[in-house]
């Protein structure tokens, strides 16, 4: 008797493993998958720019608070003088983007496994990406238009 090994199977003597059912089942209305990337682009995504802003970070504090006399010199006039220079100008933009998406794909992939009702997840992602396109075109519109001369 020749048994398919792709079947599920119950458990018995030979095989004591349980049946385990799929998170969520696919229903009628459920849409069809479609073969794409997008999840892995957006697994590399969190494990690369995790990377980038572990250095970003740790640079920034090192710099800002080790190098530069702490946090007491932070001011105004401080800011000013680094935002100067189009490098610090880089760092913090780069840092800024970098966050706002990590954080927002972390939050995508959080919602897609704990909302149970597709409206559900629809309009929190919806929020969701709403905000993180307002803080970031607020921060980069603050960064490039930042005047010290007020």
């Amino acid at each position: 008797m020749s048994v398919d090994s792709t079947a599920p199977t119950e458990p018995s003597v030979d095989n004591p493993a349980p049946l385990i059912e799929p998170p969520r089942a696919r229903t009628a209305k459920t849409p069809k998958a479609t073969r794409t990337n997008f999840e892995l682009y957006g697994w590399l995504f969190m494990r690369l720019s995790g990377i980038v802003l572990v250095v970003l970070v740790i640079g920034h504090l090192l710099i800002q608070l080790v190098l530069d006399g702490g946090v007491t010199k932070v001011s105004f006039a401080f800011v000013a003088g680094r935002w100067a220079s189009p490098f610090w100008m880089t760092w913090d933009l780069v840092m800024l983007w970098l966050a706002m998406l990590h954080g927002a794909n972390g939050l995508r992939t959080i919602i897609n496994d704990y909302a149970e009702r597709a409206n559900t997840r629809f309009w929190l992602k919806m929020l969701l990406y709403t905000a993180t396109v307002f803080t970031v075109l607020l921060g980069t519109l603050v960064i490039f238009t930042f005047d010290p001369n007020i």
